[in-house]
């Protein structure tokens, strides 16, 4: 690599004569910029030489080689493809969590979870919602937990392959604003069921990280869509969550500024009861992106 004065003797072999004006300032324009080149290259090496003893560089490598080339079941929904500027991102780390109802299992043996009936069908229902009223919303149904497995990997790296996807989406869609990782906790249905007009309908929460660099921004995203969904729907939203600290966790959240973790029900709800507060949650979204464009 160049230094300053290998660059200086690199001129003076290409322009020996006496300078003009016009050539100082050209020059002074190229030095600049091989200058500001080098810098750049020095950082990059820096930041790859830190990050090469680490752990991260195997798992991010793993991540990249498996998600892309060894079958992972990875479907971006019809506006990734079809519609333009899309600007909402639905995914799903925890992607096989499921709902009692729809399975044919002992609740008391089992645990909520299914390869097909899962949380990627809210996600589904909530970027259909979104797509019919014209907002283009990329839907990531990846199987994260079939990798997890086929590799026997700890449970706790989901995000790390989930973010990888997340990432790679974000730098290819800059008109991204809002994220959204969807999940069902383990609540009670009491807890997370609202009857409203005759109805049942899954309470929504909405989960911040507290150790996110995004922490601030995030939060008031999630007060701000709680908010809405109190005036019109009271209940039906269980508030924010702040969590992260125990065990450390970002879910994500530091690679966009409106990104957030959202438990749509609990593992006693059934899928009809999710899609409704799907449709809902579609029309308030709907509302924030017009109030911020």
């Amino acid at each position: 690599m160049q230094n300053e004065q290998e660059l200086m003797d690199e001129l003076k072999e290409l322009y020996p004569q006496l300078p003009s004006k016009e050539f100082k300032s050209t020059t002074e324009k190229m030095l600049r910029m091989k200058a500001r080149d080098l810098e750049k290259k020095r950082k990059f090496i820096r930041f790859t030489t830190i990050i090469s003893s680490g752990v991260f560089v195997s798992i991010f490598v793993f991540c990249l080689l498996i998600l892309e080339r060894d079958g992972v079941n990875h479907t971006f929904g019809q506006s990734a493809q079809t519609l333009a500027k899309p600007l909402v991102y639905i995914y799903h780390t925890h992607n096989r969590e499921s709902y009692f109802p729809e399975l044919d299992v002992q609740k008391e043996k089992m645990t909520a979870v299914s390869e097909t009936k899962n949380v990627t069908l809210v996600g589904k229902r909530l970027s259909k919602a979104l797509n019919d009223m014209q907002i283009n919303a990329i839907h990531d149904n990846s199987d994260i937990f079939g990798v997890l497995e086929k590799y026997n990997k700890q449970y706790t790296e989901a995000y790390l392959f989930s973010g990888y996807y997340l990432k790679k989406a974000l730098e290819d869609n800059d008109s991204i604003q809002m994220v959204f990782d969807i999940h069902r906790d383990s609540s009670s249905r009491s807890d997370s069921t609202i009857e409203i007009n005759g109805k049942s309908y899954a309470k929504i929460q909405f989960i911040v990280s507290k150790i996110s660099i995004n922490y601030e921004q995030n939060k008031q995203f999630a007060v701000q869509l709680h908010e809405q969904l109190e005036q019109r729907y009271p209940g039906l939203s269980r508030g924010v969550i702040e969590k992260g600290e125990r065990p450390a966790n970002t879910y994500n959240q530091d690679l966009h500024g409106n990104s957030l973790l959202l438990n749509i029900g609990g593992s006693e709800n059934n899928l009809e009861e999710t899609y409704r507060t799907a449709d809902i949650f579609a029309e308030v979204i709907k509302d924030t992106l017009k109030k911020s464009n």
